[in-house]
């Protein structure tokens, strides 16, 4: 009886323990006077500008995956952007949540159409790494990023030709990256800046080690010689980060 007691009493003491600890977190989640900070509130929605905080990636996730949610997060940044009619141009091929994006933060950028995660991610890429990484390697203010397109219904490519199936590009859930352009005229391109150990390489590497932070899927110069001159960036994949 005494050792069926005690059992008892441990199991009440952590149900106590347990439920005091859940309560606690509830509260301090859901409680605007608690003073927990929003970028370390996993319910709070993402915003671009908040300092990043482990909970940023599923904040992101989260925003990517809804396309009320995305449209809400990339409102709360520096985007130049026009929100479209989805686009349908076959079965395979269209714009699902489609933006014309033409800025991210100080970037300026030809007008791209896309989906909106991909808009959204661009954004975060530029204000929480690009933008730091001109400054701190190069000295410079990013003012550009070149790209080669977004949509493009087609199929993928390999080094021994088509894959034989669709790309992330026929649904525009990817964007190509080839250069970019700062304030005062300079310029870094993918396809001549890449190689070495300079200032214009150390950029490149931080920026495409910035884009995995942000991209499902990053693919540059060192995955294969279709991407000697571009950064493939896609809002779907499995964290590859070549």
């Amino acid at each position: 009886m005494r050792s069926a007691s005690r059992s008892l009493a441990l199991w009440l003491s952590l149900l106590l323990f347990w439920g005091g600890l859940f309560w606690a977190g509830y509260q301090l989640l859901t409680n605007p006077d608690a003073g927990l900070p929003r970028e370390w509130n996993p319910l709070e929605p993402l915003r671009i500008s908040d300092p990043v905080t482990p909970f940023t990636p599923f904040k992101l996730r989260r925003a990517a995956d809804n396309s009320e949610r995305c449209f809400a997060a990339l409102a709360t940044g520096d985007v130049t952007y026009r929100r479209m009619e989805d686009f349908v141009q076959s079965p395979q091929c269209g714009i699902a949540n489609r933006v014309s994006l033409s800025g991210v933060g100080q970037a300026g950028m030809a007008p791209v159409e896309t989906q909106c995660s991909i808009a959204l991610r661009m954004a975060m890429w530029e204000a929480h790494d690009l933008r730091p990484a001109a400054e701190e390697i190069l000295g410079l203010s990013l003012a550009r990023i070149d790209h080669l397109s977004s949509y493009n219904c087609r199929e993928i490519r390999t080094p021994g030709g088509s894959g034989g199936r669709m790309s992330t590009h026929a649904t525009a859930e990817a964007i190509d990256i080839s250069a970019f352009r700062f304030a005062g005229g300079d310029r870094i391109r993918l396809i001549d800046g890449w190689a070495g150990d300079g200032a214009d390489a150390q950029f490149l590497r931080a920026a495409r080690d910035g884009a995995c932070r942000w991209f499902q899927t990053t693919l540059g110069p060192d995955f294969n010689a279709l991407h000697a001159d571009h950064f493939h960036l896609q809002s779907r994949g499995r964290g590859t980060c070549r």
